[in-house]
């Protein structure tokens, strides 16, 4: 493998460890925090921008690894750019038709999208004998990116860009509820 994905697994990898950390202090801000929150107001006022760069980020990286790097997608990888890829139409479309009713129509596949997410994990992490992969095809536990002790993994990152963007999602919904679109 070249050093350059290498050190793209990295940044990518402490990428997703930030964001992590963000996505639990927003979702603790949001459900626990004070009433008035400047992070929460931001997101809320600011989400469909920040929700259009964070899925062309999300989109390009994976579009990066399978492209250029030439890690072949699993089927269980697939199915998770079939939810996250549409994000990078839905926000941006809604950035420029200054839409704020994304959540109705986002939501939905970004939590369908988490949940297959959530079993590639598991499977990738526990129950390698649970993958819907044959050995005719690209394993869907197959260590292509493996950092930081295991820890940063090609599923861990789809996990987490789904979680980034429910949580913004979350912030619209929750955050002042009376002002919520």
């Amino acid at each position: 493998m070249p050093e350059y994905v290498h050190i793209f697994n990295l940044i990518f990898g402490y990428g997703a460890i930030v964001a992590q950390v963000l996505c639990l202090l927003v979702l603790f801000l949001l459900f626990f925090g004070p009433k008035e929150n400047k992070l929460l107001t931001i997101i809320k006022e600011n989400f469909v921008t920040i929700g259009f760069i964070f899925s062309l980020l999300i989109a390009l990286s994976s579009l990066f690894y399978s492209q250029i790097v030439g890690f072949a997608p699993c089927a269980l990888c697939w199915w998770q750019r079939v939810f996250i890829f549409p994000q990078v139409f839905l926000f941006g479309v809604a950035y420029f038709k200054k839409d704020k009713g994304i959540l109705s129509y986002s939501f939905p596949l970004l939590i369908t999208g988490m949940v297959i997410a959530f079993y590639h994990n598991y499977i990738y992490y526990f129950g390698e004998g649970l993958a819907p992969c044959d050995s005719s095809g690209v394993s869907c536990v197959q260590r292509l990116v493996n950092e930081m002790g295991g820890y940063i993994s090609i599923p861990s990152l789809s996990l987490t860009s789904f979680v980034i963007l429910i949580t913004i999602l979350l912030v619209v919904k929750f955050y002042k509820k009376e002002n919520v679109l």
